[in-house]
């Protein structure tokens, strides 16, 4: 690519409507544009890291031996109804109707149509396994699209699904699909870590993520500082406090006028925080529902849903809440109330706490889990840095992500609800098991971005940075400078090394502020010694600044290479 004759720009100020640093540079480098919220264009050196980024993804999913197709992405909704997805993702769906009022989707995601291809190829156990996999474009209605690339209404996802008889093959399928990830992301040069997660609207019976270490991460990654246990905070399991049985002392009614809040109650009362306990009221599936948990901790809405085995869970309203009582929000506990009653394991092994009373400006104190019924039991909070690490006894810290991936063991949901079935070989009928794998590729980019970049641009690594070699050519009214910058932008092409030309009649400042903001790994600088056969090499990440022979020079770039 001559830069003179290509569509290239670059601008010099921060972009103001972008929120994020990889947003900002991958703007002002051009690489992209925003042309409304959350959707935006790729341009010709963004496009060379999106295809660089593809191409990573397709040869090792290639190797691991899935195989590519290509889905639409208008898809009826009918199907979407059928497997029950469409409530599920509700108002994220992009809706659109045909001329015929027929009901259409622009596609979030694509298992339904994945089934679909599926049937026409499984009748027997013979005919499986099997992984196909697109890389494609999906839309969602995102209420608040952000951090550039990272949250969008349109971008692009591989997403691979995997076809086998059983769970125990599908472990199989799904350990090829890690192995191949961990390969991506590796190649990429993306510092992530692997954590469990929620299965979510996708649902199955197993979620990992892939997630980018980031500082504006919108996920909170859980990690040990002694093992290698790691979670999304979502699901992670919390070892909480186990306190020692106390004989059970007299309830007691206590006036506690102004008191709304843990703090206000730990000083009028002049307690222990270990010794109260909070009062939270969900609606769960229409249902109110009372959760108590420690007066410390954080109640995970989550793990709320999965213990009771809940569509929705949402926070009550002072509406609903007075539907089971008058009391307020701060004075709301577990006694004389009908509604199901939801504990956390910790509050299990308390005795003698204080909760509301269910009537304004009232608590009870002394109270035990005697005094009133419980419905279910389980861990319904979330975990915190410094609790002990469920895995090996070792601290729990904190890091923030972006996920970029995730593998699921779908299980059997979407073959029951689109009857996707084969004959075993006692002649019976089964339901296929699937496995499902997504990597966000323009995630991808946004993440490697915030990565990899310093006061002066991005700092793309080898494998997927839009040209591996930039020339820079000084003067370029210089007959003897062009024809020498021409000849190694011919030869390092011609030997399969991705090449930039930086000839525009552009001062050299400007020259070189562009080259440090696209961000290139490797840049030869066409100068004053190059009729004396001498240039410049120099990579981005500064390693290497050193004058070169010109006959050394290809040698020179394809040992950085080979040493990435």
């Amino acid at each position: 690519m001559k830069l003179k004759s290509s569509f290239f720009y670059t601008i010099r100020d921060d972009i103001k409507d972008e929120d994020s640093t990889s947003g900002n540079l991958l703007v002002r480098s051009g690489m992209i544009k925003k042309t409304s919220s959350g959707i935006y264009m790729f341009l010709p050196l963004g496009i060379r890291v999106k295809q660089k980024v593809e191409n990573i993804i397709r040869e090792e999913m290639n190797k691991a031996g899935a195989n590519e197709v290509s889905m639409p992405l208008l898809i009826s909704s009918e199907i979407f109804e059928k497997s029950g997805r469409r409530h599920a993702f509700g108002r994220e769906m992009f809706n659109l109707q045909d001329r015929y009022d027929r009901d259409y989707i622009l596609g979030p995601t694509h298992e339904e149509l994945f089934v679909m291809a599926a049937k026409e190829k499984i009748r027997s156990y013979r005919d499986m396994p099997f992984n196909l996999y697109q890389i494609g474009n999906k839309y969602r209605d995102e209420a608040r699209p952000r951090y550039g690339l990272i949250r969008t209404r349109e971008f692009t996802m591989k997403d691979a699904y995997s076809f086998d008889v059983d769970q125990e093959h599908t472990d199989i399928s799904y350990n090829k699909m890690v192995k191949a990830y961990n390969n991506i992301f590796d190649r990429m040069d993306i510092d992530y870590r692997v954590v469990k997660s929620d299965t979510g609207a996708m649902g199955g019976v197993l979620s990992e993520e892939y997630q980018a270490v980031s500082e504006i991460g919108e996920d909170i990654l859980v990690l040990c500082d002694n093992c290698d246990f790691s979670s999304n905070i979502e699901i992670a399991e919390v070892k909480g406090e186990k306190y020692e049985k106390e004989d059970a002392k007299p309830l007691e009614l206590v006036h506690t006028p102004g008191a709304h809040t843990i703090n206000d109650i730990v000083e009028m009362l002049n307690i222990s925080i270990d010794k109260t306990v909070k009062t939270l009221v969900f609606n769960v599936d229409g249902e109110i529902v009372f959760a108590l948990v420690k007066g410390n901790r954080e109640l995970n809405d989550t793990k709320l849903r999965m213990l009771l085995n809940a569509k929705e869970v949402t926070m009550a309203t002072e509406q609903e809440l007075q539907t089971v009582t008058n009391a307020t929000f701060g004075s709301l506990g577990p006694l004389n109330i009908e509604a199901k009653i939801v504990i956390d394991n910790e509050v299990s092994t308390m005795s003698n706490f204080v909760v509301g009373a269910n009537k304004t400006d009232y608590h009870y104190i002394n109270v035990n889990l005697k005094d009133f019924e419980v419905y279910k039991t389980g861990d319904i909070i979330n975990i915190e840095e410094g609790d002990i690490c469920p895995k090996c006894g070792g601290h729990i810290y904190f890091k923030k992500g972006i996920e970029i991936g995730n593998v699921f063991k779908l299980g059997t949901k979407y073959s029951e609800s689109l009857e996707l079935y084969y004959l075993d070989e006692n002649n019976e009928q089964k339901l296929v098991d699937m496995g499902c794998y997504g990597i966000g590729t323009a995630r991808c980019i946004a993440a490697l971005a915030e990565q990899h970049n310093d006061e002066k641009g991005i700092i793309w690594p080898l494998e997927v940075a839009p040209f591996t070699v930039g020339i820079i050519l000084i003067n370029t009214k210089d007959k003897l400078m062009n024809e020498i910058a021409d000849k190694l932008y011919e030869d390092l092409n011609q030997q399969g090394i991705d090449t930039l030309l930086d000839d525009r009649d552009e001062r050299p400042g400007v020259k070189f502020n562009d080259m440090d903001l696209i961000g290139l790994p490797i840049n030869v600088i066409i100068g004053k010694k190059a009729t004396e056969g001498i240039v410049e090499l120099k990579t981005r990440n500064g390693k290497i600044n050193i004058e070169c022979p010109i006959t050394e020079l290809s040698s020179k770039i394809k040992n950085i290479i080979s040493k990435k």
